[in-house]
């Protein structure tokens, strides 16, 4: 049993991370090789996808997964020129010192992504190295970008069951407009960055979590058609029954479990408090346990 290092992006630690991780697990002590920023970034900046996870959240859930180690290798210009040999010599061998390397199908490595999982295979550099066939649900590989693509759609229950976990949001709870304060229904409303994968617009059901405490959640994401005015696009959350609560200026997470309904422009504040009042009694029952 040597040193096991697995390859991999990892955003999300989803579903088919934790299945590599798990066979990294048989061959010896696992180093979870990531890198950051996304190699898109370098590459084709505008198309830079949505992020899944802070990056110290990913190196936390890749170690409760079983990761012993995880190196982060900064993903520059200098580093994305490295030739695939360059990159076998200096970081699995020098490095990271691999006796097993583990990597999926699709991986590739390299400048302009020359070296692939085969050739890392075919090529003796003292080192034997297995490659994983995807892990699959419901008949379709487990990836990060189509987790990404079923968040973006608002199917949070169907990202969730392939991330094993709900999927959240981090940020810092900013001011807003206090409407809902005025409405009785005062909302934290999240500061984002701007690689944060949202959710589409629409009401949902989950948990806002601030320092040690968690409370069930009716959560809103979109602009709010109901009250005219210019209004960027917002993720807020109602903590479910509590009052009195001053959050602002801390660190919030929100973790979305179901998706209740789309927004809706509504006629009247009194038709739209009879519809958030049904919203949270439902937001409450899908969440109690």
């Amino acid at each position: 049993m040597g040193n096991a290092v697995l390859i991999g992006i990892f955003d999300g630690v989803h579903q088919g991370h934790q299945e590599l991780l798990r066979t990294a697990k048989l061959h010896g002590k696992v180093t979870a090789l990531t890198f950051y920023p996304h190699p898109t970034s370098i590459f084709a900046p505008e198309r830079t996808p949505m992020q899944l996870l802070p990056l110290a959240d990913r190196v936390a859930l890749l170690r409760e997964n079983g990761a012993d180690h995880v190196e982060v290798i900064d993903f520059t210009p200098e580093f994305a020129a490295l030739s695939p040999d360059e990159f076998i010599r200096q970081i699995l061998i020098e490095k990271l010192k691999a006796d097993q390397v583990i990597v999926g199908e699709n991986f590739t490595f390299g400048h302009k992504a020359a070296g692939t999982a085969r050739y890392l295979q075919q090529v003796s550099h003292g080192f034997k190295t297995t490659i994983l066939k995807l892990e699959e649900n419901r008949g379709t590989p487990v990836s990060s970008t189509r987790i990404r693509n079923l968040i973006i759609d608002g199917d949070v229950e169907r990202a969730n069951e392939l991330l094993t976990r709900p999927h959240y949001l981090v940020g810092p709870v900013v001011h807003g407009e206090k409407r809902g304060r005025e409405i009785g229904y005062p909302t934290a409303n999240l500061g984002l960055d701007s690689l944060a994968c949202i959710p589409a617009d629409g009401v949902y059901a989950g948990w806002l979590s601030v320092g040690g405490d968690r409370w069930q959640a009716a959560i809103s994401i979109g602009t709010n058609p109901t009250f005219p005015g210019v209004r960027g696009r917002q993720v807020e959350a109602y903590a479910i029954d509590q009052t009195g609560l001053d959050l602002y200026d801390q660190s919030a997470k929100l973790e979305f479990g179901f998706r209740l309904r789309d927004t809706l422009k509504f006629d009247s504040l009194e038709s739209l408090l009879v519809q958030m009042k049904s919203d949270c009694i439902q937001a409450s029952e899908l969440t109690k346990n």
